[in-house]
């Protein structure tokens, strides 16, 4: 599923993302737990302000940056 995805840019453009949107909804990125790279990709494992956590990735072309949603999971607290 195709997300918009706001990033830091420190040394390098779009480095890591801080908050995206899923339709209308922001959600704030408040803990990176990790970052891994594939062919022409770059997953990042975040827990996002609703206390859940999802795989974003990054999808870099000559063309385009795409991020899309990868996984969710509703965290259990208790």
């Amino acid at each position: 599923m195709r997300v918009k995805v706001e990033c830091y840019s420190g040394y390098k453009a779009d480095e890591r993302p801080v908050s995206f949107y899923l339709g209308e909804s922001r959600l704030k990125v408040v803990e990176l737990l990790d970052q891994w790279y594939g062919p022409g990709s770059i997953y990042f494992r975040i827990r996002a302000d609703d206390d859940n956590l999802y795989i974003l990735r990054r999808h870099s072309t000559a063309q385009e940056d795409m991020w899309t949603l990868e996984s969710f999971r509703k965290e259990r607290r208790g």
